[in-house]
């Protein structure tokens, strides 16, 4: 089977410090997989290196057929692979509808009237503060925000960078409830973050990066199942 997403032999930083050191990586049509990792492992690198926000030095990134190696950010939204970036990143003077049209900018503008319905639906906060600042929402909202934007642009594949991150736990309980229910219907998911526990309870598969390289890749049971590999790379 040929992967969605294809990542082999990434390589990159900033300056002259090198943070990823030959990444190989894939994710396949319908699957979640979790991308873990202490902070400073290169999680966020890898992010920004396949969606086109920092260029790699070198290595490979195929996404549903298409080589989007060193390919302008809009490129890469076009072709589907849509990011949820790390702390929401919502516009906060804009309103929550605005918000959301923004999210079919590049991708399924033609149905952007039908998605804002369909996102209201899977999100009915957010049809209650439809015409609500974003930047005064609480932080659960505005990560069902920054979800649903990601959502509006019809995404093949979505990554989802640490969206449990300043949450309470009841709404990291619902944010999971969540992910889990957009992979049940069927859309491909990369979940980069630093819950362990509820992250590979959900995913199919599992990769740990340590370093700038991955360290490990396989099955959540076989990583939760090694003594010696939660301890050294999950801190279990």
């Amino acid at each position: 089977m040929t992967a969605l997403l294809d990542i082999q032999g990434l390589r990159g930083g900033y300056g002259r410090v090198e943070v990823l050191r030959g990444v190989d990586l894939q994710v396949n049509a319908g699957e979640m997989v979790a991308l873990l990792g202490s902070n400073g492992a290169g999680k966020s690198t890898l992010n920004k290196m396949v969606c086109g926000l920092c260029p790699a030095w070198s290595g490979s990134v195929r996404f549903d057929g298409k080589d989007l190696s060193g390919a302008h950010y809009r490129d890469v939204v076009k072709a589907g692979l849509i990011q949820v970036p790390e702390g929401r990143k919502v516009f906060p003077n804009l309103s929550v509808l605005e918000n959301l049209e923004l999210g079919s900018f590049t991708r399924a503008r033609e149905r952007r009237a039908a998605n804002v319905e369909k996102m209201f639906h899977i999100f009915p906060r957010l049809r209650e503060r439809m015409a609500q600042h974003a930047g005064t929402m609480s932080g659960g909202e505005q990560q069902m925000l920054a979800i649903a934007r990601g959502l509006m642009a019809e995404p093949v594949l979505l990554i989802l960078d640490e969206p449990s991150l300043g949450l309470s736990p009841r709404l990291v309980e619902e944010m999971f409830t969540l992910i889990r229910e957009l992979r049940d219907g069927g859309l491909a998911v990369l979940l980069v973050e630093q819950n362990v526990g509820q992250s590979l309870e959900i995913a199919d598969r599992a990769y740990v990066l340590e370093n700038g390289s991955v360290r490990f890749s396989g099955l959540p049971g076989e990583l939760l199942g090694s003594d010696e590999l939660r301890r050294a790379y999950l801190g279990l």
